[in-house]
């Protein structure tokens, strides 16, 4: 894989869809009432870098595909993350629940981890860890 990973592309761009929707339809979707300032710049900076680093391989930092079949295997893992992803907004678009907090954070969070793992992509695994910490920390809190 180049520098410039088309497919990361992509599954940002699947990740931030439903999300631009959500904001232009209701704007209060987003409401976060989770105060811990810590966990939130944690978060925000693990969803810029995991979005950076899913679209672009800075060299030296990733290691490329490290198994046969690598770019099948992440494709199909991703593509599946995705469905789960889309299908989470559709199954729970009228609640405000934990579960649909938690299954929203945790399913790209599964995604960024996945591919920084699958790329050998030292940056996208670190990004993806601070976002995990604080995206499905401040998802939960938010939903209670």
């Amino acid at each position: 894989m180049s520098w410039f990973n088309y497919f990361g592309l992509v599954a940002v761009a699947i990740i931030l869809i439903p999300n631009i929707i959500i904001a232009i339809i209701d704007k209060g979707a987003f409401e976060n009432r989770y105060t811990n300032k810590v966990i939130i710049v944690l978060e925000q900076i693990g969803r810029y870098g995991c979005m950076v680093f899913m679209v672009f391989n800075i060299p030296y930092t990733y290691f490329d595909f490290w198994l046969d079949s690598a770019l099948t295997v992440y494709l199909i893992v991703n593509g599946a993350l995705l469905v789960l992803y889309i299908l989470g907004w559709i199954i729970f678009r009228k609640e405000q629940s934990a579960v649909k907090m938690l299954w929203l954070s945790i399913v790209p969070t599964a995604l960024f981890l996945f591919s920084g793992i699958m790329l050998v992509s030292v940056p996208l695994i670190i990004f993806a860890i601070i976002f995990g910490i604080g995206h499905i920390t401040t998802s939960y809190k938010n939903s209670q």
